[in-house]
């Protein structure tokens, strides 16, 4: 597994043989899911194996894509984090906390991790994110590494609040 990024407790890397296991351990509980799925679907070995195939190619083809996070004292997984691709073809940053890690500081510590990397890499010129209306600590991590809320949309049937960070307005 390479490392993508460090930040003071956590790092980023590529999947590993496990993938598969840690994605159905974390998309299998209905406490993740309950914000991302709006059918309730958990993640079988099939899913789970499509899903780390798509970030794969999109880490291939873009340098982007939700990557395994870990704790970096111990390498215990801990969930995952990164960035797709959304439409109109900007950085979408996402991440997903296995619930034993909440509370902890990880998700706004590995968003400022990825936010202060997309920034450095100079090809993007800022990135969005969105969390279900009613996910309030996902919302405050997002408003915590500078984003303004932008609009609401449905994204797979769900109501999500959008946020958008440019670079350029960062550094005025």
């Amino acid at each position: 597994m390479a490392t993508i990024l460090e930040t003071n407790r956590l790092r980023l890397e590529t999947w590993g043989e496990d993938g598969v296991a840690e994605l159905i351990k974390l998309h299998g509980s209905e406490a993740v899911m309950r914000f991302l799925d709006a059918r309730g679907e958990f993640y079988d070995r099939t899913k789970a194996e499509h899903r780390l195939g798509e970030w794969a190619r999109e880490y291939a083809e873009h340098g982007l894509g939700k990557q395994r996070l870990v704790r970096k004292d111990d390498g215990v997984f801990i969930g995952r984090a990164g960035f797709s691709l959304y439409a109109p073809g900007k950085p979408e940053i996402g991440y997903s906390l296995l619930p034993m890690h909440w509370g902890q500081g990880y998700a706004t510590e590995i968003a400022e991790g990825l936010r202060d990397w997309l920034e450095a890499t100079g090809r993007w010129a800022g990135f969005i994110g969105f969390a279900h209306v009613d996910n309030c600590a996902s919302k405050r991590v997002l408003e915590r590494i500078g984003m303004d809320a932008t609009h609401q949309a449905l994204v797979s049937e769900m109501p999500m609040q959008f946020y958008a960070l440019e670079f350029a307005r960062r550094t005025q």
